[in-house]
Formats: C-alpha cells, sequence, structure tokens
C-alpha cells in the first residue's frame, strides 16, 4: 500500500464489523467486484478498474479472494493479487487490525 497498490477487502459487512479490517483497505463488496473492476464495465470504479492498478484481494482465509483475483486478471489487470490465508493470516502475523465500528453488523 505504500507503493500505491490498493487492498481491497471483499469480507462482509458481518465479517469486518465482527474481526476488524486492515488499516487503509476499501471495501468492495464481494457480489459487486467484477462490476466495480472490469475496465469495459460502465458501473467501473475508475480509480480501481485501471490496467495499471496494484489490486490485492481480502477475504476471511483467501480462497474467495484468489478466484477473484484470477478473474480481475482475466480482465487485463495485471497486477491483480490476494492476500495469502485471508484476513485470518492478517491477523495471525501481527498485522494491524483496526475496530470496524460504525460497519453494520
Amino acid at each position: 500500500m505504500g507503493r500505491g497498490a490498493h487492498l481491497i477487502d471483499i469480507r462482509s459487512d458481518r465479517e469486518r464489523a465482527q474481526d476488524g479490517v486492515a488499516p487503509g483497505s476499501q471495501f468492495v463488496s464481494r457480489n459487486v467486484l467484477e462490476w466495480r473492476l472490469d475496465p469495459a464495465c460502465p458501473y467501473r470504479d475508475p480509480t480501481l478498474a485501471r490496467r495499471d492498478a496494484r489490486i490485492v484481494l481480502l477475504c476471511e482465509e483467501g480462497f474467495q479472494s484468489s478466484l477473484a483475483a484470477a478473474t480481475l486478471l482475466d480482465f487485463g489487470l495485471r497486477h491483480a493479487t490476494d492476500v495469502i490465508g485471508g484476513f485470518r493470516a492478517w491477523r495471525a502475523a501481527g498485522l494491524p487490525v483496526d475496530s470496524a465500528l460504525g460497519l453494520n453488523p
């Protein structure tokens, strides 16, 4: 993130409210991820849906995010990847976690 990567949390509101969030991460619901990050989609997020964007996806355990990252690569986002092991691995590694106050559980 310090070099311009976007950490995108695709976990549910409930998971984020319960477990917290990675500081600086952005939330994009898994339900709309492809719409928001497909450069050809009219509903894309212009900041994220760029072929040169560095995208790192974060889910709970790394399963959803790895499949979603593969889809983003198919869209031509050549710098898309995910956090191996997801948020559980993030927390287990002692990386920072902010409370998710304000989220709808």
